[in-house]
Order: structure tokens, then C-alpha cells, then sequence
């Protein structure tokens, strides 16, 4: 039987191995949760859900220091950062408990017409069917309890198949909610090749996926979908930020710094291209690049890290040939530029990049941020929009006509005033558009989604 070993972002150390399931172990699986969704009687009802849930969340605040440090070391998220995703975990939880109580159907006026006479019509929310979760790296426990945790409250059964490089926080997750008094076949982890991942969405009793990842592989998993089943994708974005004239830079500098440089630009929404004009572009580009440079990189397990490493030595080679190509195309590389080891790449400031090398125009998903000059607000918009790619975005201004502006203007799912484009809590709409995504994630929206609204007409 082959295995999966998962090692340490930082220093590639082995941490574990795990052997991986076969097709048929996966396929088995499908059934056993398939079977469990028919079994009206085995269903548990909200109190029970409302139980399990409410004791998960005790459980991982009690090893959340565990946690922590396994998320930071399969996936290289600073301990300052992965302390901060356990304990969106468990604000994740409790909002899907708060929304348990809030995922209810409405009365279908009736008595309108003639026909519609002596009748009463509602609607409730029922599970929609097996949920199959496909799960990305760069947030290990977060990303699962968003995927996971709307389906065990809705009750639908869920498969999970984590990201190969950090299936260690959502085993960890799923063997707490067993803890917690989830029967197993309520919700199951596979660790299995892409092609076995591959024909569980196919599987005509698949009911909805849930993908994130990379835009590629998103939107050939939907075209590969079941007749009738659902899907929420969630990829990538080269989210833009504007800065006019009137942004106070002093605030705006390390909002910038940090929503490109979090988890080493290893995030849907970083900050990846700075608008900024003209007229103040080389003080912010000077702010900018000290911010940069003064970051400490490093092991992700000391306190006093930053910015991690990238998943793999494969992405650092990546993204130092991105970078070359702009350096090649006559831009300016302000700072960073460079390796520092196999899995850790110095923080880079690139000046006005031509718009059609890969920089410019695909998300970089490492750490490196882009400026751009600008003339006019109208000018800004549309180079922000001039990309495949519709997630966040973000304008730093202080006068009100140009906010609204971009709110109105900007192709984007979230525009953020005078904030970084990566801001986020786990019950707000979070999903793109064009290239980046389908539907809408967050942790009710989700739960709406594995659900059908299901309509009841009694005739009296």
C-alpha cells in the first residue's frame, strides 16, 4: 500500500506518515455515507448536532496549544498566525451552532387565487446529501472547520479529503469531533491519490462539493460533477489595492505589509498589487520596502517569526522564477528578490511590472507584492479590473465619493475601505467570481447551501 509522508514546511523534517486509502477503500466509504443519508431514522436531530458541536469546541480550546503547533509546522504559518486560526476554529463552530437555530423555512402565502384556496404551504431546510470536501494547505484547521463543520450541522454526512501536504489539523479535527460523540460515518478523512479524490466527485451519489484550490483544478471538478449535485469553489484572486492621494500612508503601510506578506502571500486574498498615484507612489514604494526588509523570516514555531516558509521547495523555485521574469522585463525590484533557503523566500517590492507577464496577471501566492502608478480613480479601476480574477479588494482614501466609487466599481465579491484586502470573519459572504470562485462560502452561507428548501402544501 503506498504511503503519504507529511513533512515540516520549514525544514522539510518528516513529522508522520500516513498510508494512503485505494479507490476502493474510498468508494466504500461513499457508500457506508451514502447509506447513512437514506437512514432517515439514524439522522441526529439539531439538540444532538447542537451537542456535539458545542463540545468540540471545548475540546479544542483545551489542546488548542497542540494544535497550534501542529498547524504551524505542517503548513509553516507563524505561531503568531496559526494561534490566531485555531481560535477562528472555534468561533467558526459556535457560529454554525448559532446558525443551526437561525436555518429555517418560511409560510407560502396561499388563498390568492381560487385555486389556491383552503390550502397552507411552508417551507423547511433539509440536509441536501453527502457533502465531499476537497481542502487546501495554507489553512490546515480553519479551511476544514468551513468545510466540515457546516455539514455535521446540517446534517448531511461529509467526506474530507484534506491537502497532502497538511492532513495532520483536519485528522486532528475529525478525531475530536468523534471525541465530541459524532458517529464515524457521519464524517471521514481520506488520504488518497488525486485520481481516487477525482472519482468521489464524479460518484453519482456525491450531493455537493465543497473545492478549494487552485482555478484549474476547481472548475474541472465541476465539469466532472454529478447530474444535480452542488458545488462552492474557492480559488485564487490577484486582489488589488488602491491607495489615493489622500490615504494616510503611516496607517496604510502596515495593513499593506501584512496583507501581502501573511503566511508568506500564501493566502486567496493577499494584497498583491498596490495602485497607488502617482503623486505619492515613491514615499509609499520607500514605507513599503522598509516594512519589507525589516520582517523577520523564519521558523514558523518561534514567537518572534513573521513570514514562514512556502509549502514546498517546489513554490520557492516558482516563485523566484515569477519574480526573475519580471526582474528580466525591466521592472524594479525594490527589495527581496531572493532564496533564502529551499523553503523560505526573502519578502519582495516589485515596481511596475509590465501588466502582461505572470506577476501582473496570476496569483503569485508567495511573498511579493507589486506597485503600480496611476492618474486618475477611473484609470486605477480599471487596471485593478483588467485581470481574470474577481475575489477582494481593497481602497485606502479618505474622501467618500472615491470609496463609493470603488465599491460600486471594483470586480471584486468584498471591497475593504482603508483596510487590506485579506481581512476576513468566518460569517461573512467570502467567495469570488470570474476565474476565482463560485457561490458563496462562510459559515451559514455554507450551511444554506447543504441544504434544500424543501416545500410542504396541506389542502384543509
Amino acid at each position: 500500500m503506498e504511503s503519504l509522508i507529511v513533512n515540516a514546511a520549514y525544514d522539510q523534517s518528516p513529522i508522520k506518515t500516513i498510508e494512503l486509502m485505494s479507490e476502493d477503500q474510498v468508494m466504500q466509504i461513499m457508500e457506508a455515507s451514502h447509506k447513512l443519508y437514506l437512514d432517515r431514522k439514524s439522522w441526529l436531530s439539531k439538540h444532538q448536532r447542537i451537542q456535539i458541536l458545542d463540545k468540540t469546541m471545548t475540546l479544542i480550546e483545551s489542546r488548542k496549544d497542540e494544535l497550534i503547533l501542529q498547524a504551524a509546522k505542517e503548513g509553516g504559518k507563524p505561531l503568531v498566525d496559526s494561534r490566531a486560526e485555531i481560535l477562528r476554529g472555534i468561533n467558526g463552530i459556535a457560529v454554525a451552532i448559532e446558525e443551526i437555530n437561525q436555518l429555517t423555512g418560511h409560510e407560502i402565502p396561499m388563498g390568492q387565487t381560487p385555486s389556491s384556496e383552503g390550502r397552507s404551504a411552508y417551507t423547511k431546510r433539509m440536509p441536501r446529501g453527502v457533502v465531499v470536501a476537497i481542502s487546501a494547505f495554507n489553512h490546515p484547521f480553519n479551511l476544514i472547520v468551513h468545510q466540515v463543520i457546516p455539514a455535521v450541522a446540517t446534517g448531511c454526512p461529509v467526506i474530507v479529503k484534506p491537502a497532502s501536504t497538511t492532513p495532520l489539523s483536519c485528522m486532528s479535527l475529525v478525531d475530536i469531533l468523534y471525541e465530541a460523540g459524532l458517529p464515524k460515518d457521519w464524517c471521514q478523512v481520506v488520504n488518497c491519490d488525486n485520481s481516487a479524490a477525482e472519482k468521489l466527485v464524479k460518484d453519482e451519489r456525491n450531493s455537493f462539493l465543497s473545492f478549494i484550490g487552485s482555478s484549474r483544478v476547481g472548475w474541472y471538478l465541476r465539469s466532472q460533477l454529478p447530474p444535480g449535485a452542488n458545488c462552492a469553489l474557492e480559488h485564487g484572486g490577484v486582489a488589488p489595492a488602491i491607495v489615493d492621494e489622500t490615504a494616510d500612508l503611516d496607517r496604510c503601510i502596515p495593513l499593506l505589509s501584512k496583507g501581502a506578506f501573511y503566511h508568506a502571500g500564501q493566502v486567496c486574498v493577499s494584497v498583491q498589487r498596490i495602485l497607488a498615484h502617482s503623486s505619492i507612489l515613491p514615499r509609499l514604494a520607500e514605507q513599503l520596502t522598509a516594512a519589507a526588509k525589516a520582517l523577520k523570516v523564519g521558523d514558523p514555531t518561534l514567537e518572534d517569526t513573521e513570514v514562514g516558509p512556502l509549502i514546498t521547495p517546489q513554490e520557492v523555485d516558482r516563485v523566484h522564477e515569477w519574480v526573475e521574469e519580471a526582474r528580466n522585463a525591466g521592472a524594479q525590484i525594490l527589495c527581496g528578490g531572493n532564496k533564502i533557503s529551499d523553503t523560505c523566500y526573502e519578502p519582495t517590492v516589485i515596481l511596475n511590472p509590465p501588466k502582461d507577464i505572470r506577476v501582473s496577471k496570476e496569483e503569485i501566492f508567495g511573498p511579493v507584492v507589486c506597485l503600480y502608478a496611476y492618474e486618475s480613480l477611473d484609470d486605477a479601476i480599471a487596471q485593478a479590473n483588467d485581470v481574470d480574477y474577481a475575489f477582494q479588494a481593497s481602497i485606502f482614501t479618505n474622501q467618500l465619493n472615491a470609496s463609493y466609487q470603488a465599491i460600486d466599481e471594483l470586480e471584486a465579491m468584498a471591497v475593504m475601505v482603508n483596510d487590506h484586502t485579506a481581512f476576513r470573519v468566518d460569517w461573512m459572504p467570502f467567495g469570488g467570481y470570474k476565474k476565482s470562485g463560485l457561490g458563496v462560502g462562510g459559515i451559514g452561507h455554507s450551511m444554506k447551501d447543504m441544504t434544500i428548501e424543501k416545500l410542504y402544501v396541506m389542502k384543509h
